[in-house]
Order: structure tokens, then C-alpha cells, then sequence
């Protein structure tokens, strides 16, 4: 919903619009931009306040970011780009500065569809694919998974296994390309960072219901509240439950986010957050696309009466922060986060046709049956961090640099059990499905770990203003880890250390102020403990896998500052890549597989085209292969699962003078091979959304259609997509 549509314009946090003003000029003093960068920074309830005050180094997380709450723009709220962001450098910036393509998504523009799930908001943005997965995010950037460790909320990793509920989220936004620089370890693909809403001194409050198909129904209380000149606070909450297209799947979400800002006008400010966030639901796992014959209706659901899946996460930030004076500032981040996901429930399965086959064309003898999978799992993760940022700026023979020094400790600890995948027992009738009762206690786990890593990094940044028109951004990180793993049913241990060097270089090029030049190369690490043995497995290996992405592009401000573009051509590779030729005999023996390369380019758009005509998204074309691969050599050159050829999408607004205006997008992606061998695939979708508002203030109401030619489609190998359906909405500002 468009709770946007009256929002007070944030004019003394923002730098001028670029294009608005020579690039050289958005450079606001460090003060200004720390000021700004705590106007929605990590905040805890007034509830919390002598806790964090008195335990500030509770901590969580991994590399933090100072976060800015700016939405819309200069123009009005149809307008969705940001003026500033951070997740690129974690300093505030123009993204015209920025030398590596960020895509920013404003969530309430999503939101008006009712989309609350993370992987189906980032559907068709450039160069990112989604997979549904019941246990995370499924999500892809540039070819390379981003689910294991490269989602932030507020600049701050996003560990464990869990989904992630967007109920308290403002904007997302979408690194592409390593972050190891400033981050640590990642998947190399790039990084997504989830803005929350924190209390601000110039936010409103306000009150959402909405309801829509399916049983879709739902609440949002948003109150924001300064207390005096020095101190705001805020609390969000939201409650939603709804019914699924497919037959006993649903859910149930409720989340809670007190936070406090406090600012004591002399260079010193201090904010917190506690988010508390629970997600209950049927999961939806049912079998593979063309696993099951044409006849069983995609609105079939395939889950047992008693399957589940609860997600919780609990999460407490302090942020301190001081200027000494307008050219220098340090700051402090502490975060503590746990996150606990349990399911138990019946997936998959293989269907036995008429014949006595398999899809796969192996005998059975249960025709016309279904015999499904059995799993369940317990797993715990515990994660702190300690944040130390210097940043300054400082002229040396006539060149400014603009600096960022800092220190990071982190502490992760995670516990999965799991009894692992076997068949169900009895089978199923596909068309009518009747389910047996589960045991009355679950089977003993197969699997207990304990898991436990500790980072220590040090890094640098440096942006030099060469010339008017020339700037260079340079960086480097040293990570120190070190990896543990208990095998609680065996007692065996395993235990890994290791280092990386992680750098970057970028040169921007601006020369008029509307158009941004760049080149850039960034490499990232990710060492197999940061993999998977934070991951379920306990195996893991000493040396690390490398990313590196060398990427060139154009930024530009168009019709006098109304409409932002970037185009970006890219060619990302992971090397290093490490297996195990015999896990059985010598379990501790790797070697090292090969090498995996994406290529592509991506335009995105974002702005108003004509007075009242307003256009945001993008489309890209990539080629993500098997560049090497000794353990199946006849995959080399076979294209990566779950990566399309071409992906995009495109949402016109009509906002005339008035109370009404209009929208209609349409999202597309292309063909994706589901297997490694490349001779399986899924079949590409084109799908149309739409939606009409009215507003006048302080109300906003709209009514969005998703899917609005009703086409039936497959999301993943796992989930088809949604019929047609609709969504009401009505937000009350104040």
C-alpha cells in the first residue's frame, strides 16, 4: 500500500537529488551525513532503553552498516529513489558515486500486491533469480546462491536457517557483485540489506488493514512519537494470517519492534532496536514440477494435516555514535541476534504412473500412487558482533579522502538436529490424498552438530576526489577465522582456522553532472566453515572458495533530473571451488573442483518518464556456465540451475492531479535448467499486476490484482504460482 502517498519530506537529511547539482557538490560534511544516518538508525523500544544502556555489548551479526530511513524523493512519493545509500561503502552516499550496481526496492510499493515474502519481492530484478525453498530464501544473485550468508537487516548478517518476514522493512537494497570488502565472508553474488523501520525525529504515524483472497487478512500499527528535541521513539507492529490457493496450506505472522533514537544535539547519539518475529505455517513442499501427471490441479497441496514450520528470530541492537568534529565521527555497533527454526513434515515424493514407472523411468509397483518424504529439523543460531568504525575526511595536496577504518569481532554458534530424508510409508492417491497418522513421538535425530565460528577482521576505505570529475574508491579487508564442529552423537570434532585478503578498486568518471563513468574489480571469500558447516553438514575444509567480478558501467540523471538509469556489463567468477573425490574412505581428503562463470548486463530505470508517468525496474540478459568442473567433467560449459537467460520487470505509474491514480506492471523471467546436466527445465513466465489508489490525506486506498490474466505459471521445481487474486488495502497517517 502507498502509506508513502503524504509522508513528510525528510529535506534536512537528504543530499541534493545527483543531476540536481554537480556529483561533487552531494557531498554533504561527515557530520551531516552521520546525523542522517541515525535519522532511522538501530533502535530498541523505551521499554529497552536502561537495558541496552547498561549491556550495550550485547551484540549480533556481522559487518554493520549505518542505515538510512530516506524514501522517495525530491519530486513526490511516486518516486522511489533513494537520494543516498550505505550498503555499498557504509558510509552514506549518492549511488551515482557508487562504483558497482545497487538496485534499491521500496517495500510499501510491493507491499500493496500483499507480498510479505523476501524471494517474491526480489522477483525480476536484474540478475537476481528466486527459488522457492521451504527452509530459506532460495535466492540468486548474478548465478551464485545469496541464502547461506549475504542477507543484512540494517547492515547486520542475517545468520542461521530461517525465512525472513518483511513486515518491519522499509526498503531493500541489492549489492551486486563481492562485498567481502566490507563484510566478510559471502557467496560473491552480491548482498541484499533490509532496511527496518526505526524511530526518526520527522516520521508519522500510521494504521493499515487489509484483506484479500484466499483469507489474506492483516494489520499494521506503526507509531511514531519525539518525545522531547532529543529523544523519538517508535513502535511497529503487524499481524498477519492467510489460506493458500493450495488446499491445507497457510500461515501465520506476527512481528513486534519497539525502538529508540536519541540525540543529544552535541555530536553524541545513541539508538536501539529490539525486533521480536515469529512466522508459523503449513509448509508448502510438494512434488517437482512434471513429477506428478496433468490431471492433479496445480491448487492440490500436498501437506500432512499435522505438518508445520515455525521461524523466530530475536533481535537487539545498540548503536553509539560521536562527531568530534564535522570532519570526524566514530562509531560503536553491538548486536545480539538469535534465530530457531523447527518443522516436521512430509515433501517431495515420486509418483508411480500406470505403467510401473517413475518420471525418472525407474520400476515401482504403487501405480497411481504418491509415496512421499519424511523430515524433521531443530536448529538454533546464535550469532554476536562488535563494530568499530572510524570515519573522516582529510585534503592532502589538494585531494579530498574521505575514510573509513574499522574493527570487527564476531561470534557464531549453531545447533541444527535433524532426522534426516526417508519415505513416508504409505502412499498416497495424488487426486484425493488421504494421510496416515505421523508416529506419536519423533524418531530419534540422525544428525546433532554443534557448530561454532569466530571472525576477527580489520578494513579500510578510502573515496579520493582526484579532480572535479574523478574519483577513486579503493578498499581492503583482513579476515583472521577460525571453524569447530562437534558431532554430539559421535563425539568426533573437526576444526578449521584460516585468513583472506578481500580488495576492491573502483574509478567513477562524471564528466557532466548528469552522467557517471565507471569501472570496478572486487573479490570475496568463503570458506567452507562459513558454508556449510554453519550449514547442517559438519564437513569442511581448510581452504576457502574466491569470488571476483570485474564490472563496468553508466549511471545518468535524464528530463532534468526526473529519471535515473544505470547499465552495467559484468563478468563474475568463482574459483577455487573444493569437493571431496572419495567422502567415504578419506573424508578428510579435498581437492579442487573448478570454476563457475556468470556474464551479463543490466539496465534498470527508475523515475518519472512525463508529468504524472512515473516507471521503476529493469531487465537483464546473463550467461552463468561451468567454466571447469574435474568431479563431472560433461558439466563443463552446461548452464547453472536456476539461472535465467533473461530476466526483468517493468511497473508504469499514472498519478494525475486528484485523488486517484493507477499501475501496471509486468514481470518476467525465462527458462531455467533444474539439473546440473542441463536436460531438465522449467519453463519461463510472463505475468501481469496491476492496481488503482485513492488518496487524500491523511487516507490511502488501494485495490491490486496480481496475476491479472490469471496465467498459470511454476515459480520453482516446488511451488507453481498464484492464480489471479486480489488485495484491499487502507492506511490511516497521522
Amino acid at each position: 500500500m502507498d502509506t508513502n502517498a503524504f509522508r513528510h519530506t525528510l529535506t534536512a537529511f537528504r543530499a541534493p537529488r545527483p543531476g540536481a547539482a554537480p556529483s561533487n557538490t552531494v557531498h554533504r560534511s561527515l557530520a551531516q551525513r552521520q546525523r542522517a544516518a541515525v535519522s532511522q538508525p538501530w533502535l530498541i523500544g523505551a521499554s529497552l532503553a536502561g537495558l541496552m544502556i547498561a549491556a550495550p555489548a550485547l551484540a549480533q551479526g556481522e559487518a554493520a552498516l549505518p542505515t538510512i530511513s530516506v524514501s522517495g524523493s525530491q519530486y513526490d512519493a511516486d518516486d522511489v529513489r533513494p537520494e543516498g545509500v550505505t550498503t555499498a561503502t557504509k558510509t552514506y552516499m549518492a549511488p551515482k558515486d557508487i562504483p558497482q550496481t545497487i538496485d534499491t526496492l521500496e517495500v510499501n510499493k510491493y507491499k500493496s500486491y500483499g507480498i510479505n515474502d523476501l524471494a517474491t519481492m526480489l522477483d525480476g530484478v536484474p540478475g537476481v533469480n528466486t527459488n522457492y525453498d521451504m527452509r530459506g530464501e532460495g535466492v540468486l544473485i548474478r548465478g551464485f546462491s545469496a541464502d547461506s550468508g549475504d542477507i543484512y537487516r540494517d547492515g547486520i548478517r542475517e545468520s542461521g536457517q530461517v525465512r525472513r518476514s518483511t513486515a518491519n522493512v522499509e526498503r531493500i537494497e541489492i549489492l551486486k557483485g563481492p562485498g567481502s570488502v566490507l563484510y566478510g565472508r559471502g557467496g560473491g553474488g552480491g548482498i541484499i540489506n533490509l532496511v527496518s523501520k526505526q524511530a526518526r525525529f520527522d516520521a508519522k504515524s500510521s494504521v493499515t488493514l487489509r484483506g484479500g483472497s484466499w483469507d489474506n487478512y492483516g494489520g499494521t500499527i506503526d507509531i511514531n512519537k519525539v518525545v522531547n528535541p532529543h529523544v523519538a521513539v517508535r513502535l511497529t507492529a503487524d499481524r498477519e494470517q492467510a489460506h493458500s490457493f493450495r488446499s491445507g496450506i497457510r500461515n501465520k505472522n506476527e512481528m513486534i519492534s519497539p525502538s529508540i533514537l536519541v540525540d543529544t544535539r552535541t555530536g553524541l547519539r545513541w539508538a536501539g532496536q529490539y525486533t521480536y518475529d515469529n512466522v508459523w505455517r503449513v509448509p508448502d513442499r510438494g512434488p517437482v514440477y512434471g513429477e506428478l501427471p496433468a490431471s492433479v490441479s496445480t491448487h492440490q497441496g500436498f501437506a500432512h494435516p499435522d505438518d508445520y514450520v515455525q521461524d523466530r528470530l530475536r533481535v537487539l541492537r545498540s548503536d553509539l555514535s560521536y562527531d568530534f568534529n564535522p570532519a570526524w565521527s566514530l562509531r560503536w555497533l553491538a548486536s545480539k541476534r538469535e534465530a530457531s527454526q523447527d518443522f516436521d513434515h512430509v515433501f517431495g515424493g515420486t509418483y508411480c504412473n500406470t505403467a510401473g514407472r517413475t518420471a525418472t523411468g525407474a520400476a515401482c509397483n504403487y501405480r497411481g500412487q504418491l509415496r512421499q518424504n519424511y523430515a524433521w529439523q531443530a536448529t538454533n543460531n546464535k550469532t554476536t558482533t562488535h563494530t568499530l568504525d572510524l570515519t573522516g575526511r582529510v585534503d592532502v595536496a589538494g585531494m579530498r579522502h574521505e575514510l573509513l577504518m574499522g574493527l570487527e569481532h564476531s561470534s557464531e554458534e549453531r545447533q541444527p538436529q535433524v532426522y534426516g530424508t526417508v519415505p513416508f510409508g504409505a502412499t498416497i492417491n495424488p487426486h484425493n490424498p488421504v494421510w496416515p497418522a505421523k508416529p506419536a513421538q519423533r524418531p530419534a535425530a540422525t544428525q546433532n552438530n554443534l557448530h561454532e565460528a569466530t571472525s576477527r577482521a580489520l578494513y579500510v576505505q578510502d573515496l579520493i576526489h582526484l579532480a572535479p570529475q574523478w574519483k577513486l574508491l579503493v578498499g581492503a579487508r583482513y579476515d583472521s577465522y577460525d571453524f569447530d564442529t562437534l558431532n554430539r552423537l559421535t563425539n568426533a570434532r573437526r576444526a578449521a582456522s584460516g585468513d583472506s585478503v578481500s580488495p576492491r578498486a573502483g574509478l567513477v568518471w562524471q564528466p557532466t553532472a548528469q552522467h557517471s563513468i565507471y569501472t570496478s574489480y572486487s573479490k570475496s571469500y568463503s570458506p567452507y566453515g562459513g558454508r556449510g558447516m554453519l550449514g547442517v553438514s559438519g564437513a569442511q575444509d581448510d581452504e576457502p572458495r574466491y569470488s571476483r567480478q570485474m564490472e563496468a558501467g553508466v549511471k545518468s540523471d535524464w528530463l532534468a533530473g526526473a529519471l535515473s538509469t544505470q547499465l552495467a556489463v559484468y563478468d563474475l567468477e568463482h574459483y577455487n571451488i573444493r569437493y571431496q573425490p572419495d567422502a567415504v574412505n578419506f573424508p578428510n581428503d579435498w581437492a579442487v573442483r573448478g570454476k563457475e562463470r556468470s556474464r551479463g548486463v543490466e539496465l534498470s530505470a527508475a523515475g518519472r518518464l512525463a508529468a504524472a508517468w512515473y516507471v521503476r525496474g529493469g531487465a537483464g540478459v546473463m550467461s552463468a556456465k561451468v567454466v571447469e568442473d574435474r568431479s563431472a567433467p560433461a558439466n563443463v560449459g552446461k548452464y547453472l540451475i536456476n539461472t535465467a537467460l533473461r530476466n526483468g520487470n517493468i511497473f508504469v505509474r499514472y498519478a494525475p492531479q486528484g485523488h486517484w491514480y493507477a499501475e501496471l506492471g509486468v514481470t518476467h523471467t525465462s527458462a531455467r535448467w533444474i539439473n546440473a546436466a542441463n536436460t531438465q527445465r522449467l519453463p519461463g513466465y510472463t505475468r501481469w499486476d496491476a492496481l488503482v489508489g485513492w488518496r487524500t490525506a491523511p487516507w490511502t486506498v488501494t485495490l491490486a490484482l496480481s496475476n491479472l490474466l490469471d496465467k498459470e505459471y511454476w515459480r520453482s521445481t516446488s511451488m507453481p504460482g498464484a492464480p489471479r487474486s486480489v488485495l484491499l488495502s487502507a492506511n490511516y497517517q497521522f
